[in-house]
């Protein structure tokens, strides 16, 4: 199935692309691409999953056809064909 993924602000920097989406096998979670995006991508490693909590990390926000995925299944929320996922970090400020 076709996923498109992309990066934003620090995250597309530091992976030196935005369009990271690709095709995935049926079943695959929204955990698990952020796990292969950490091993393809060094500088997302830590940056993407928090282990410890099974949570995305910190300020990190993921969003599943404009939906964010904590609010959804978190890291297991299924993948389908043609969404689209979006990795953003957090932004603070007043």
């Amino acid at each position: 199935m076709q996923v498109e993924c992309k990066l934003f602000g620090p995250f597309r920097d530091d992976a030196g692309v935005e369009n990271v989406g690709g095709e995935y096998d049926e079943g695959t979670t929204v955990g698990e691409l952020l796990r292969e995006l950490a091993a393809d991508y060094p500088s997302l490693d830590g940056r993407l999953v928090d282990e410890d909590e099974a949570t995305t990390a910190g300020p990190t926000v993921v969003t599943l056809n404009k939906k964010n995925v904590n609010h959804l299944d978190g890291l297991e929320t299924p993948l389908s064909d043609g969404d689209t996922v979006r990795i953003v970090p957090s932004v603070y400020g007043g």
